[in-house]
């Protein structure tokens, strides 16, 4: 393997959810720890499960692994850690500053930037204390700290003054507001990991195309800030003897060929190395010994009786219930790769084939909706925010607002303010909120839409909601901003789109958590490309395997995390097109 070979002191993975982050990272620990290296393991992902791996109790302190000589773990707690750092923050003010105005602040630390930032503060005291660390020859990280992060703790020392101020919009750097002692420290850090000498980022990925552009996008990210030791890991390929066995593996095989020949720019000059799939879950240290091992078989597969029925609901289900209110806002939400668009896509194409009129727009960047729908169909209308076109928009208009009475200096730090991933956020969701107003007399369905992150910064900011009720509130006249529409379960139903795989379902789940926070509750959960679904059912072991596995993930969702959901079967053939957009929103798998 390439991204074993001659490995610096620190080893950072990353990768979107459920692409085998944890399972590769824990892996390349024990195989240094078994060649005689002293190896320190550290997660940062929240739904860690680095403990589950290796069967013990880890948490917040270095904790030696038994089953494991020479090597050590340990899970920093974003939520705890992002607390401590509300905490350090609020507390000297609280019972000095107005409440409302008390209340405004940690409003504005609630928001997944406190969480990202928070956790890099504990991050940066393993890349740079020599004591901590001084026993240890390598350090791998579980989940590495984007370039967002990294490129706000890059910005100016003068940005402290200049939000106490009020001259700052709505952006990401309040919950920088704590860390101006420890600027030092960040920039040691920064420079740790920009050092090809002390650090290898291992970007991990699928042979799918919307994960290997998630991984081309972090890549440009990471490597415009400096981090440019790069290695690229494409986890899960379905061996080629599978397809021998079952014409469901042989088409998976056929798709992850395609994609691997149509590699993003950037990715293809990247070090690459390709693990197999396997049918077991990686734990344990068996599993974690055979998961990058070339040559090892692995694990007995056993050939696994699936259930005769799966007895979950279908997509057009929840159209049903869509579909009876005659118009209203659909919001598709899900971390990448999990097939927001292709979700979306079937429920507008659903909602149209029914005559109802629909509206179905998206603001993902590689803009596949087209490719989707590969035609028209009566009833539907379809649109793309240009993420780059309004952002850039956005910009122009705070500097000629906030920005038209700053000196230089202050003009330079709102400059900087406004290239934070935060403004890209906010002016999406303001395009958004301008077709928000159909949905009053149509069917609005949004793919890739606002996080909630973005929601909490703009009920915390008030920058329209506020405004508005402030200036009407006496009035008497009735008014509506796009926030109470969101708010309103009678207006807006939001579908959280996941895989049936741990690390998918709870990422969703905490979505779900930071959406309810925004005061969002989720409608109906979507499990798509489920193999437990598909029918015929898989006769590869490998598959049906993977299979009785995904039953486990179906069940939570169903008993533990929503209030309705629907399963989508993995398609034989790819689903575009009208047509097979309509079979996959009906089709589920009844029988073995």
């Amino acid at each position: 393997m390439n991204f074993l070979s001659h490995p610096p002191r620190f080893l950072l993975f990353t990768g979107k959810g459920g692409v085998g982050k944890t399972s590769l990272a824990c892996a390349t620990a024990v195989q240094f720890a078994q060649s005689g290296s002293r190896v320190l393991l550290v997660s940062t992902d929240p739904a860690s499960n680095v403990g589950q791996v290796f069967g013990t109790t880890i948490g917040n302190k270095i904790t030696a692994i038994a089953a494991v000589p020479g090597l050590s773990a340990l899970e920093i707690d974003p939520q705890a850690a992002a607390q401590a750092y509300r905490d350090r923050i609020v507390g000297p003010v609280r019972g000095i500053l107005p409440d409302t105005v008390v209340k405004g602040i940690e409003e504005q630390l609630s928001g997944a930037c406190t969480t990202e930032i928070a956790a890099f503060d504990e991050f940066t005291g393993l890349l740079t204390d020599s004591d901590l660390t001084a026993g240890f020859d390598h350090i791998i990280f579980d989940t590495a700290p984007t370039g967002h992060t990294i490129r706000l703790l890059q910005l100016p020392g003068a940005w402290t003054g200049f939000l106490e101020s009020g001259k700052g919009d709505a952006s990401c750097l309040g919950p920088l507001a704590g860390l101006e002692k420890q600027r030092s420290l960040y920039k040691a850090a920064v420079a740790a990991l920009a050092d090809p000498l002390r650090t290898r980022l291992v970007l991990v990925a699928r042979a799918q195309g919307a994960t290997l552009r998630e991984a081309a996008r972090t890549h440009e990210e990471l490597a415009a800030i400096g981090l440019s030791q790069q290695y690229l890991v494409i986890n899960g390929v379905m061996p080629a003897s599978e397809g021998e066995k079952d014409p469901l593996a042989a088409v998976i095989i056929a798709r992850e060929a395609a994609a691997m020949v149509g590699l993003p720019v950037g990715l293809e000059s990247l070090p690459r190395d390709e693990v197999a799939l396997k049918s077991f879950n990686v734990v344990g240290l068996q599993a974690l010994g055979q998961l990058l091992a070339a040559d090892a078989p692995g694990p007995l597969v056993r050939l696994v009786q699936l259930p005769a029925a799966i007895n979950a609901p279908a997509l057009s289900t929840l159209v049903d219930e869509i579909a009876a209110d005659g118009h209203g806002l659909i919001m598709l939400m899900g971390k990448g790769g999990v097939g927001k668009t292709t979700v979306a896509a079937a429920v507008a194409v659903e909602l149209a084939s029914r005559g109802l009129p629909v509206h179905l727009t998206t603001s993902d960047p590689a803009a596949h909706l087209v490719e989707t729908l590969a035609g028209s169909l009566d009833h539907l209308t379809v649109s793309r925010i240009d993420p780059h076109e309004v952002t850039e928009q956005y910009r122009q208009q705070v500097l000629a607002t906030k920005g038209a009475q700053l000196d230089t200096e202050g003009r330079a730090l709102l400059e900087e303010d406004l290239r934070s991933p935060c403004t890209e956020e906010i002016a999406v969701f303001q395009a958004f909120s301008r077709i928000i107003r159909d949905a009053d007399k149509q069917f609005v369905v949004m793919d890739t839409a606002p996080t909630g992150h973005t929601l909490l910064l703009l009920d915390a900011t008030g920058a329209y909601h506020r405004d508005v009720a402030r200036q009407m509130g006496g009035s008497g006249v009735h008014f509506t901003t796009p926030m109470m529409q969101l708010q309103d379960p009678k207006q807006t139903k939001v579908l959280i789109v996941t895989l049936a795989e741990t690390t998918p379902v709870l990422e969703a789940a905490n979505l779900q958590a930071d959406l309810r926070r925004a005061g969002m509750a989720p409608w109906a959960w979507v499990v798509n490309n489920s193999v437990a679904a598909s029918s015929p059912p898989p006769r590869s072991p490998l598959l049906r395997q993977r299979a009785l596995n995904e039953l486990r993930e179906i069940d939570a969702v169903a008993t533990q995390h929503a209030s309705r959901y629907a399963v989508v079967p993995l398609q034989r053939e790819e689903p575009v097109g009208v047509d097979r957009l309509l079979l996959l929103s009906h089709h589920i798998n009844h029988g073995t």
